[in-house]
């Protein structure tokens, strides 16, 4: 039997399947289209410590390979997600581990909400494609030395896991792995949505209200494969890979490459069912090439 447990940074994952933020509601919306117990992890949609409404509709674009969202973090706040959310999911998901995804407007605002989630949840997932209101709207993500501060001050909020999931958007991601290595992370979550616009031709307007959005899908899937394998070389910090996984090639390809577990995220709008095939491929994967785990595929490259 092939084993398929993993650790990413101290979280103790049953398999090295994860679910992508925002592509998976609170984690219980699935709930009788999903086989949980094919899961390591899920990752809720963003919190902050406040409601957040997101942005104007149309908010998404279906496109050739992929998908263009702008939801802009749509979230019901710290408060709710832990008084309602949390206990329903617990419920629901019987024992799979929760990652919740937060983010903030200043550094104060990412710590607080870690700070608050207490030991509620498994692990905290930081996304740092948010800008800082307090430096002029740039954004967390591109900046290294901004980038530790905020990663530092969660680090001393929270004493879960933490994970730090990194923009792909930058001339070299390595910079960015040291700057999360440095300030205290446990591990590392790649890639974000690379950012992304569509334009009605006829109306001669952009299609989404908010102009530009985020590309998923499969058309980002090399960039990602290509980022975590740098990443990899650069830190010994586990990765979390994400990006364009349609089938089990694809989650062996980041395993290959040098991550320790694979996040499902847009492909499951269209086929809820992709979870298990994917995780069903990659132990066949496994069986026919002679690995006794997942866990000996990371980095496996010959």
């Amino acid at each position: 039997m092939i084993d398929t447990s993993v650790n990413l940074g101290g979280l103790r994952m049953p398999t090295f399947l994860a679910t992508a933020s925002g592509t998976f509601g609170y984690g219980f919306e699935y709930v009788g289209a999903v086989d949980y117990m094919k899961l390591g992890a899920v990752t809720a949609k963003g919190i902050r410590v406040e409601p957040w409404p997101g942005n104007e509709i149309p908010r998404h674009a279906e496109v050739p390979g992929g998908l263009v969202n702008a939801i802009g973090l749509q979230g019901t706040g710290v408060e709710h997600f832990l008084k309602y959310t949390v206990p329903w999911y617990r419920q629901q998901a019987k024992g799979v581990p929760l990652i919740a995804n937060i983010w903030g407007a200043s550094v104060e605002g990412y710590a607080e909400v870690a700070a608050k989630m207490g030991d509620a949840v498994d692990a905290v997932e930081m996304n740092v494609s948010c800008p800082n209101v307090k430096a002029g709207g740039h954004t967390f993500g591109q900046d290294p030395k901004v980038l530790a501060e905020v990663v530092s001050a969660v680090r001393k909020a929270t004493k879960l896991p933490l994970v730090v999931k990194l923009a792909p958007n930058v001339p070299s991601i390595v910079p960015y792995v040291k700057a999360c290595e440095d300030a205290g992370a446990d591990a590392l979550s790649m890639v974000n949505t690379i950012p992304a616009m569509v334009i009605d031709i006829e109306k001669r307007v952009p299609v989404l209200a908010n102009v530009t959005g985020g590309l998923s899908g499969r058309g980002i899937h090399p960039a990602a494969v290509k980022l975590v394998y740098d990443a990899h070389k650069a830190t010994k910090l586990p990765i979390l890979a994400m990006g364009g996984v349609y089938e089990a090639k694809d989650a062996v390809e980041f395993l290959l490459a040098g991550a320790t577990a694979v996040a499902v995220g847009t492909a499951t709008f269209s086929n809820p069912g992709v979870v298990a095939e994917v995780y069903d491929g990659v132990v066949a994967y496994c069986e026919r090439h002679g690995f006794a785990s997942v866990a000996d595929l990371v980095g496996a490259l010959a």
